[in-house]
């Protein structure tokens, strides 16, 4: 069996990725070219199709590990062997992570014939899916904090205005991102990931058009305060794939998060707002917008290999 020849992540292979993310109905946030893009550097991602299948590794820390294959179901006896043979060749541990469910399921049930998987539900890695209509109206006891936040923003701020992100407000949103680092320049010499994500950032601003995101701004006196980007991520959802607004700004994020879904999103039943990586102030934040499901991960090993 010929060993995958990975090649390392560029911008110009979003159409290749974009043909199979879109084939089938995939729930995993991290599963759309922009995702991959934005975390190819610290990640190291790489990708190749073979036999009308996408495979996708990334290393980090020193740890390498192989995403689930892209393609149709029956293809993935033979496509799964061929993930096991290139981690026998690398002389590395075999380890699949960010799957999803059905796909978890055949290494738990048929894929047994192939390796002795042992696979596990990542929590912190669960992706957070909210009705669109619910983060439109904010309606119902649950949200009536949101809903008093929000109402408290306009009142303040009447004169806040929404927009689309175009290219003549990218200069004010990168402007904007730099105050909200500048905030939190100690984070960033702690949190590497705090400094790639800023970079990662920029690169979307810089290539805006290419990747066909939507995005948005709240204004205040000709000032950006916050802003958003997302893009489809299946027939029915959207992802939110960065949010970023100043905190000195009361009301500033539920607003950003409110307008986007009612400007760009509003033809969508669903949401998802990505993971809470395990942060407790991330997850508690995510959970108090009351999530209308969760969207499982599973990451798998092969017992004693």
């Amino acid at each position: 069996m010929m060993i995958i020849d990975f090649k390392m992540l560029e911008r110009e292979d979003k159409p290749v990725l974009d043909k199979f993310f879109h084939a089938r109905y995939y729930e995993n946030s991290h599963l759309n070219f922009t995702n991959f893009y934005m975390w190819r550097t610290p990640y190291h991602i790489q990708w190749k199709v073979e036999d009308d299948v996408l495979y996708m590794i990334n290393e980090y820390d020193g740890v390498l590990a192989s995403r689930q294959p892209f393609c149709e179901p029956e293809k993935w006896p033979e496509a799964t062997k061929k993930i096991l043979a290139f981690f026998e060749e690398q002389g590395r541990p075999v380890y699949l992570m960010g799957l999803e469910k059905d796909y978890a399921a055949y290494l738990q049930g048929e894929g047994q014939s192939l390796a002795a998987f042992d696979v596990k539900d990542d929590r912190d890695n669960a992706d957070y899916v909210y009705l669109a209509e619910k983060l439109i109206t904010l309606s119902g006891r649950k949200l009536h904090s949101k809903k008093n936040h929000l109402n408290a923003f306009h009142k303040l701020y009447p004169q806040a205005e929404y927009l689309p992100i175009t290219n003549d407000l990218i200069p004010a949103c990168r402007k904007e991102l730099e105050s909200w680092y500048a905030m939190r320049s100690e984070d960033l010499q702690n949190d590497p990931f705090i400094g790639y994500e800023r970079a990662a950032i920029h690169e979307v601003f810089d290539n805006y058009e290419t990747f066909q995101l939507k995005g948005g701004v709240i204004r205040i006196d000709g000032r950006v305060v916050a802003f958003t980007f997302g893009e489809a991520l299946n027939t029915d959802t959207a992802v939110i794939h960065v949010e970023k607004a100043d905190p000195n700004v009361r009301g500033a994020y539920p607003a950003i998060n409110q307008g986007f879904v009612e400007h760009a999103w509003s033809d969508m039943t669903y949401i998802n707002r990505e993971e809470d990586m395990g942060l407790p102030g991330l997850r508690k934040a995510k959970e108090s917008y009351k999530p209308e499901k969760m969207i499982e991960k599973f990451n798998a090993t092969v017992k004693g290999a």
